[in-house]
C-alpha cells in the first residue's frame, strides 16, 4: 500500500513538472516578441523579415518598426523593444565608445561580451553583409584604369573626377582618414553635390566618384563599382540582430530561427531588397513577403 502510495506521488509530480515545462513553453511563445527596427529602409525590411520568421515558426509578433535611430538602443535597454537589427560598427563606437577597430571578428566579439555584460543584451550572428564607409566609381573608368582598390584610386587622383559632399572633406572619418593611411588624393577635380543627388551625377557624366554607403540601393547598378578599402580604414557595419537575454532565456529556439535568416544576407541581397524599395518605390512589406517567401524552406529546415 505504502509503496503504491509513493508510486502515485511521483507520478502526480512528474505530471506537474511536465504539465509546468509545457505550459511555460506555451506562455513563451504565446507571449508577442517585439521587434523593432530603426527609420530607415534597409532596417525596417529587415525587422519586417525577422518578424515574418517568427510568425512562420509559431511566435506571435508585436511590431514597433520604425523607430528613430537615437532612440532605438534605449528602447530594448527599456524594454520596450525585445529585437531589432543592428549594426557591428554602431554598437562599438556609437553605443559603447570603444576605439576603433576594423577587423569584423574583433568588433563581433567586443560588442557581444560588453552589450552581455552592461545591457543582458545578446548579439545574434552577424551577416556578411557590410553597410559601411565606401567610395563608388563609374565602372568604365574603372575598368579603363584598372581601379579596384582604394589604393588604386589613389595611385590615379589625377584622372578622376571626384563628387564630393563637403563634410566628406574634413569629417575626421572622411577623407583626412583616407589620405593618413592611403596617401594624399591629387583628383582631377573636385565638385560639391548634395548627397540626393550623387547617383544621378555620376549617371549624367558630371564625376567619376562619389562618398557612398556600401548596400545602397542603387549600387545595384552594374555600372557603378564599390572600391574595396584594402587598408581597412572604416570600420564594419556588419548587419546583427540584437535579442534581449531574457527573451532569449524564454524562447531558446528563437536564436536559431533568426540565425538563419541572418546568415543568408549579403551585401548583393541587402542591395536588392533596397533597390527594390528605394529605387523602384515598392512597400517594404512587399518586398519583405516576398524575400521571406523565397527563403523559408530553408528556414523550417
Amino acid at each position: 500500500m505504502r509503496r503504491n502510495k509513493i508510486i502515485g506521488f511521483l507520478v502526480i509530480v512528474f505530471l506537474l513538472a511536465t504539465f509546468v515545462t509545457y505550459t511555460e513553453g506555451f506562455g513563451a511563445k504565446n507571449t508577442p516578441i517585439r521587434v523593432g527596427s530603426k527609420n530607415f529602409t534597409e532596417s525596417l525590411v529587415l525587422g519586417e523579415i525577422y518578424a515574418l520568421a517568427l510568425e512562420d515558426n509559431g511566435y506571435k509578433v508585436e511590431r514597433k518598426l520604425n523607430i528613430a535611430s537615437s532612440v532605438v538602443h534605449t528602447a530594448i535597454v527599456n524594454k520596450e523593444i525585445d529585437l531589432y537589427p543592428e549594426y557591428t560598427g554602431t554598437g562599438l563606437l556609437a553605443i559603447l565608445k570603444h576605439e576603433l577597430v576594423t577587423d569584423p571578428q574583433k568588433v563581433y566579439s567586443i560588442v557581444k561580451s560588453e552589450y552581455l555584460k552592461k545591457f543582458n543584451i545578446v548579439w545574434l550572428n552577424y551577416a556578411t553583409a557590410n553597410d559601411s564607409q565606401g567610395l563608388v566609381i563609374s565602372r568604365s573608368i574603372a575598368e579603363k584604369l584598372a581601379i579596384k582598390t582604394i589604393t588604386d584610386l589613389q595611385k590615379n587622383a589625377g584622372q578622376i573626377r571626384f563628387a564630393s559632399q563637403g563634410e566628406f572633406d574634413i569629417r575626421e572619418d572622411g577623407l583626412p582618414a583616407l589620405e593618413k593611411t592611403y596617401g594624399k588624393f591629387n583628383f582631377k577635380s573636385k565638385a560639391v553635390f548634395d548627397n540626393s543627388l550623387k547617383y544621378d551625377v555620376l549617371a549624367n557624366d558630371k564625376a567619376d566618384l562619389a562618398v557612398a554607403y556600401t548596400t545602397e540601393g542603387n549600387l545595384v547598378d552594374k555600372k557603378l563599382l564599390v572600391l574595396v578599402d584594402d587598408k581597412h580604414v572604416w570600420p564594419p557595419y556588419n548587419i546583427a540582430p540584437i535579442v534581449r537575454k531574457e527573451i532569449l532565456d524564454k524562447n531558446p529556439k528563437l536564436a536559431t530561427i533568426i540565425n538563419k535568416v541572418t546568415a543568408a544576407i549579403d551585401n548583393e541581397k541587402i542591395i536588392k531588397l533596397n533597390a527594390e524599395i528605394d529605387v523602384k518605390k515598392r512597400e517594404y512589406t512587399d518586398v519583405a513577403k516576398e524575400y521571406y517567401d523565397a527563403i523559408k524552406k530553408e528556414i523550417k529546415k
